[in-house]
């Protein structure tokens, strides 16, 4: 059943409207629940989310939450960044495009609701795997409320906050961003939230 709040976003979206409406026709097929979650059209089972739907500048795109458990025997998953654990996409440039793969599509939508239906989890990479650079442990052993913050977060938002603050090489740039988001992970919030 469609959603009130999608149908607003895509009368209000620019960029990949037409390719956006026609995965959103392919989706409701499978009689999945719609909803609008961080601003984008996201389809889930049973509460748990399968797929979202994503304009980009260059292309457009259907993301699988769990797409790493997907066998991808046609080649067309798309990790979004290297950092990506679960999330796969398939990309597209035009309505022809969606046209031409909407069976392997289907496929692969199919598989994704199976995943979910059968309880299969991502096995993530564990925050012990992912070192966190000194400048940000100093700060977790000198603050404990900051510290209680930074661990009360999800795994994920706690592996991007490590990953954006040990990209620079120089340490002191390592520290500012350390000190600018001190705030939001006393606030609760992910990098990007």
């Amino acid at each position: 059943m469609t959603n009130p709040k999608v149908d607003e976003y895509l009368e209000k979206v620019s960029n990949w409207k037409d390719e956006l409406e026609k995965l959103r026709e392919i989706m409701l097929e499978f009689q999945l629940e719609e909803d609008l979650k961080w601003g984008k059209p996201c389809y889930s089972y049973n509460k748990s989310n399968i797929a979202i739907l994503i304009g980009f500048k260059e292309y457009c795109a259907i993301s699988f939450f769990k797409g790493s458990l997907l066998n991808d025997e046609k080649g067309i998953l798309i990790k979004p960044g290297e950092n990506s654990q679960a999330s796969r996409q398939i990309r597209f440039k035009s309505i022809e495009e969606i046209a031409e793969k909407e069976d392997v599509l289907k496929e692969y939508i199919t598989k994704a609701i199976e995943i979910e239906k059968l309880g299969m989890k991502v096995d993530f990479k564990k925050n012990d795997e992912t070192k966190i650079p000194y400048e940000f442990q100093i700060k977790l052993d000198e603050d404990p409320i900051l510290k209680s913050a930074f661990f009360a977060l999800t795994p994920g938002r706690q592996r991007a906050y490590i990953i954006y603050f040990s990209q620079p090489k120089q340490s002191k740039t390592r520290e500012a961003r350390v000190d600018k988001y001190i705030g939001k992970i006393l606030s609760g919030k992910g990098l990007n939230d």
